[in-house]
């Protein structure tokens, strides 16, 4: 698609960045099929090819209006339209670029941007833990809506003491430790029964995607850094530092992954940002050798019975990941099924798309918990904290992440 950038933009990187990406699409429409808002709305403004014509027109300098705005903020960034394209849109990155320049000329109502601003700053804040325990002290209490973002308490489980000459870092999140830490506790213990040691450095934080996915570009790609200069005395040693860094939750992952793009031109952190995504792993890329460790140290009375699997956006599109859940657990005895309706569409979570969508948002869930529920599972299992609250909070079967299972089958060593 050819693109005359505006003289504001020309030169710059977003500018040439954006450029590069949309001369890519040949307008074809294929992501149209896959887009989960379209599917919903049926606008052409609120699908892919859609919203890439908007920000085409923006870079070229028409001025953006708030249904711009609007139609920007619709999309889930679920990606499945890159994972469709033929012609490899990186859609995901311009989507971040078009909505960075449109909210430059757009301002939002105060309302409105105080949400966005509460949500960037209160989420990965030291402060969401007590948040979150007190909510949870008087969740029985609360609407319906606010109870819905408050998981009922979970204990975190035993942290493994042993240490072994195999180590990898893991990010806890900014939500999940407070939300459901069993999830980092289970993966370390399930790691662990395989000989390898889980760190964690104090000073890691939130991944970043939160507050860059809102706009406050400048907020994540800081978060980013810290990360970075947290993880950097683990990765840079002499004898070859941490195996690699896991993550457990794919929508940090994603972003993780991410970093040498992000700061690609950032000339402190260019090179440590490539190193740190060069060692990032999804859990799940770990379980091959998972399996093929644990097999026969799996007691069969602890497997539950059938499960829904629900693979998450940021796992099956942002990181191209499909199918070792399903694959290695049921070499290990677990039953999983996925929806045979739709499994490739988002569950309406997607970061804090559900508390700035809710009406599509939860469209979105209870579409996907009817085609998970007709496999008629005793639990549904996903692989990011987002999807697996917010299916949750709209159904009665446990939703729960894979490693937990894994874990709660595991024989003493």
């Amino acid at each position: 698609m050819q693109t005359q950038l505006a003289p504001e933009y020309q030169g710059t990187p977003d500018g040439q960045a954006a450029e590069a990406i949309l001369r890519k699409c040949v307008h074809c429409g294929f992501c149209t099929a896959t887009c989960p808002t379209y599917q919903l709305l049926g606008d052409e403004l609120d699908g892919p090819r859609g919203r890439i014509y908007l920000m085409k027109q923006v870079l070229e300098g028409q001025t953006p209006t708030r249904k711009t705005q609007q139609h920007l903020d619709r999309c889930l960034t679920c990606r499945n339209c890159e994972t469709t394209c033929p012609s490899g849109v990186d859609y995901g990155h311009l989507i971040d670029i078009g909505r960075k320049l449109v909210d430059a000329k757009v301002p939002r109502p105060a309302g409105e941007s105080l949400v966005r601003w509460a949500l960037k700053e209160g989420l990965p804040s030291p402060l969401f833990a007590p948040a979150m325990r007190m909510g949870q002290m008087v969740r029985n209490l609360l609407p319906t809506k606010l109870r819905d973002k408050v998981p009922a308490r979970q204990e975190a489980g035993r942290w493994p003491q042993r240490s072994h000459p195999r180590k990898m870092l893991m990010l806890a999140g900014c939500v999940q430790p407070a939300m459901m830490p069993n999830i980092n506790s289970a993966t370390a213990r399930v790691l662990d029964a395989v000989g390898i040691e889980t760190l964690l450095a104090p000073s890691a934080g939130c991944c970043g995607a939160v507050k860059f996915h809102l706009n406050d570009q400048p907020g994540g790609l800081a978060a980013m850094r810290s990360n970075i200069d947290a993880w950097w005395p683990y990765v840079d040693r002499a004898d070859g530092g941490v195996e690699a860094i896991v993550m457990n939750a794919s929508g940090c992952g994603v972003t993780v992954k991410e970093y040498g793009h992000l700061l690609r031109d950032d000339p402190a952190y260019a090179h440590k940002a490539a190193r740190v995504s060069a060692l990032t792993r999804d859990l799940s890329e770990l379980l091959p050798e998972l399996a093929q460790a644990l097999a026969g140290r799996i007691d069969p009375a602890r497997i539950p019975p059938l499960l829904a699997y629900h693979p998450p956006c940021t796992l099956q599109h942002g990181q191209g990941l499909r199918g070792a859940v399903e694959q290695h657990l049921q070499a290990l005895g677990f039953t999983l099924k996925v929806a045979l309706n739709d499994a490739h569409l988002c569950c309406g979570s997607a970061g804090t798309y559900s508390v700035l969508q809710p009406v599509l948002s939860q469209q979105l869930r209870e579409r996907k918990l009817g085609h998970l529920q007709a496999l008629a599972p005793s639990a549904i299992v996903s692989a990011n904290i987002g999807c697996i609250t917010h299916l949750q909070s709209g159904t009665e079967l446990p939703v729960r992440h894979w490693v937990e299972l894994l874990d709660e089958a595991l024989l003493p060593a």
